[in-house]
């Protein structure tokens, strides 16, 4: 239940962020953290960049220790994320992932929140940050370079008991200038000119949000790197029925698993439990809000980009609550398991909602559980397995994209 606390927070705490999106950013932040821990292991050291944007060096993420991952470290994002796959008739295939700090294009990732410090901000220590990476992106890093700032988001505190006197409009404002903070510094130091995926949940879809709309939508060199933007438990507007404008201008929704510049996005609810009137996803205008004059949450769905129906590759946490019978994780060794054929699901816009519809296919005579865990209330659908519905379906979709991008630069 522990990981249902943290996903409700994440829940509330993008609301609240996309809330106080407007305005323009401050100059770097400063550092004021308190105590740190020793930086990770240094492995490699990343080749002098030839930068698409002007020289920038960031007062925090230029240390290394301000970075939950990077690829010239060793860290959470190197650790072991196979999976054990159950089929229908019980047996099982082990995939295994092995992380590639070689690899040709980059990931920048925003986690959602997960902080359990007793401030209205966190600091710039990752602890339950580094939980979060690992289940959500870190196989990832078997195809991209991984680089996860560690960014003072607003913490479990904040949201529920902010401190006396603070001023939650600006207590918002610190994750976004960490994260630009922390783009700018990558673009500048690290990207060299290489192509970049863009990954956030919840919290960190919001900051991710903001900075497309800000910073790289408006820029055609910063729109030239941009493999795409895996955005989830969150809102890009747009309007009805189209694939840009509204929050962008110049990035789409993704189509295709071989279109490059776009952005995948969506809120799972489950078939059987459609958005409430009052839920707080599938719309634009944010917790229980309506949606502006004819705007709309895109949605995209990895399994089927082009549209209808499609089969959802998941990986669940094994030790958590992945089944929700429980019958099979005592066989299984792997950190993550997952199940072929489970899942299907398709985009769906009905009474005002956009969200991804999942179904489960089952089948009390087969070997595998007959749903999943993940639901915090009607309101929130399974927000709080977002990543795990999808995340090999997602996984396979970026290699493709890496596969396109590689042919045209």
């Amino acid at each position: 239940m522990r990981r249902s606390l943290l996903a409700l927070v994440s829940l509330i705490s993008l609301t609240a962020c996309s809330g106080g999106s407007s305005g323009t950013t401050s100059e770097t932040p400063s550092t004021d953290v308190g105590s740190s821990e020793a930086p990770a292991e240094t492995t490699t050291t990343l080749a002098t960049p030839t930068s698409i944007v002007a020289p920038y060096t960031s007062e925090i993420y230029s240390d290394p220790a301000h970075w939950t991952c990077r690829p010239d470290m060793t860290d959470t994002c190197d650790d072991d994320t196979s999976v054990t796959m159950i089929n229908a008739d019980g047996t099982t295939e082990v995939a295994t992932f092995t992380p590639d700090p070689d690899a040709p294009v980059d990931c920048f990732y925003a986690y959602p929140t997960a902080s359990e410090d007793s401030t209205m901000n966190s600091d710039l220590i990752a602890g339950r940050e580094k939980e979060v990476v690992y289940q959500q992106v870190a196989r990832l890093s078997s195809v991209c370079r991984m680089f996860a700032p560690t960014y003072r988001s607003v913490t479990l505190a904040g949201l529920f008991n902010p401190p006396a006197g603070v001023d939650r409009a600006s207590a918002w404002m610190i994750p976004f200038e960490d994260i630009k903070d922390a783009w700018n510094h990558y673009l500048a130091n690290d990207n060299q000119g290489r192509g970049v995926i863009l990954l956030g949940h919840s919290q960190g879809t919001g900051q991710l949000i903001r900075l497309l709309k800000e910073v790289i939508d408006p820029s055609e060199a910063q729109r030239s790197v941009l493999i795409s933007a895996i955005m989830l438990g969150g809102a890009v507007a747009v309007p009805e029925g189209e694939d840009v404008g509204a929050a962008m201008q110049n990035i789409p929704l993704c189509r295709s698993n071989e279109q490059t510049g776009c952005i995948i996005t969506y809120a799972s609810f489950r078939d059987t439990a459609p958005p409430p009137a009052n839920a707080y996803f599938g719309k634009p205008g944010g917790m229980g809000e309506p949606s502006p004059e004819g705007e709309m949450a895109g949605c995209t769905n990895p399994a089927a980009l082009s549209g209808g129906t499609g089969v959802l590759k998941s990986a669940f946490v094994t030790a958590d609550w992945a089944l929700a019978d429980g019958n099979s994780t005592a066989m299984i060794t792997t950190p993550f398991m997952g199940f072929p054929d489970l899942l299907e699901a398709e985009c769906i816009y009905a009474n005002g909602f956009s969200y991804l519809e999942v179904h489960t296919n089952a089948d009390s005579t087969d070997a595998r559980a007959d749903s999943f865990k993940g639901d915090l209330s009607p309101e929130w659908g399974t927000h709080a397995v977002d990543w795990e519905i999808a995340s090999l379906s997602i996984l396979d979709v970026v290699k493709e994209e890496i596969a396109a991008w590689k042919t045209t630069h």
